[in-house]
């Protein structure tokens, strides 16, 4: 099966609001936030989910890319 890609006008579907799943990407990776309970209802810390949060997770996040060990993967952002 060939790997997603996402346009950020896709990812920005994958909010975690009504029903969607919540996707971050963070280095050009989409991951899947959803089963994280910090991440309920898409929104973290003022975060929303359907984003590219690279640069909050390595320049204002205290939690760095730990945060991503575990979760899956989903795709891939595209330009």
């Amino acid at each position: 099966m060939a790997e997603k890609t996402f346009t950020k006008d896709e990812l920005a579907k994958y909010n975690g609001q009504d029903g969607q799943p919540a996707y971050v990407a963070i280095k050009g990776v989409v991951y899947d936030v959803s089963g994280k309970a910090a991440w309920q209802g898409g929104k973290h810390h003022g975060n929303l989910a359907g984003q590219d949060l690279t640069d909050v997770l390595y320049n204002k996040s205290p939690h760095g890319d730990r945060v991503l060990q575990g979760l899956p993967v989903v795709g891939k952002l595209t330009d």
